[in-house]
């Protein structure tokens, strides 16, 4: 259910327990029932204005001489009513967007120009629906796959760079000390330390550390993690370990391990036994776990 719904039927009192818990999940929660708890010393009772008007009228046929003022607050209250709506509905739809995943959860959105975007485990997207028109920008702390709907410029904001694109199809990961964008079709600048970088289909521009890092073509037509796979080649080890614990809400101790060797294989995001193996087999780990707590260690 979209944001602005679930906001009515909140006001309304009408939410199920599920729309309830999403409502709860939103952003901007605590804002909204901050101000809505303060609204409710600005309400007044039921008015009812033909009946009041009719009264007006009446008074000021019988005593010509009452002070305007008298019959001037029941406008007054109305006025204040409307103007206290017109701030609440300026409030909600001024507000950002934000959609935030879990560990181990990727979701769909649609944004308003047809644009779609495919954000993955423990990630953050922030957009403003009203402004998009205009200035058509999100802001993304995390990894997600964009599909962009021809048009005026479109800018992904993150806190490692920024990426710009007219029309095509690209994923950017930027997580700590990563920051990676991988063009899949058109042509993608990406500005990173204030010099931009032109991508076109199947070129990489990856940052590990601080350190530029070359990178083949791509050859994949979509990021692997799309079809529920990490893939790696040369990556750090715990760049690795970082996005298995993101994928299976676990937590990983390396011993004996050099955490900075280079990583090439992937796991995928259903098995996570298959995807242990996957990760430590090749680099002869062993591990052992209890409940959410997976120690590898070296040989």
């Amino acid at each position: 259910m979209k944001r602005e719904e679930l906001i009515s039927k909140w006001l309304d009192n009408n939410l199920n327990p599920q729309e309830l818990q999403a409502f709860k999940n939103l952003e901007d929660y605590k804002d909204l029932v901050k101000l809505n708890s303060n609204l409710q010393a600005f309400k007044v009772d039921i008015y009812n204005t033909t009946k009041e008007l009719e009264i007006i009228l009446s008074k000021i046929k019988s005593k010509k001489t009452q002070p305007k003022t008298h019959w001037g607050k029941p406008f007054m209250r109305i006025a204040a009513i409307l103007a206290i709506c017109f701030s609440l509905y300026y409030y909600t739809t001024s507000l950002d967007s934000t959609i935030r995943t879990k560990i181990a959860q990727k979701t769909t959105i649609d944004l308003p120009d047809a644009s779609n975007v495919s954000l993955n485990a423990k990630s953050v997207l922030t957009y403003n629906k009203n402004d998009w028109k205009k200035d058509r920008h999100v802001e993304l702390d995390g990894e997600a796959f964009f599909k962009v709907a021809k048009g005026s410029t479109f800018n992904v904001i993150t806190k490692s760079g920024i990426i710009t694109v007219y029309g095509t199809q690209f994923n950017v990961k930027q997580r700590d000390n990563y920051f990676e964008v991988i063009c899949y079709e058109g042509l993608v600048g990406v500005t990173y330390n204030s010099q931009e970088t032109k991508l076109k289909p199947g070129d990489s521009f990856l940052i590990i550390d601080g350190k530029t890092i070359a990178k083949e073509k791509e050859s994949r037509s979509t990021p692997s993690w799309i079809n529920n796979e990490s893939t790696f080649k040369s990556t750090p080890y715990k760049a690795v370990i970082s996005e298995f614990e993101r994928q299976y809400n676990v937590e990983i101790t390396l011993l004996g391990i050099d955490s900075i060797q280079l990583f090439s294989g992937s796991f995928t995001h259903d098995n996570l036994d298959v995807a242990l193996k996957s990760i430590t087999l090749p680099l002869h780990v062993t591990y052992s776990k209890t409940n959410n707590t997976i120690i590898l260690r070296g040989e």
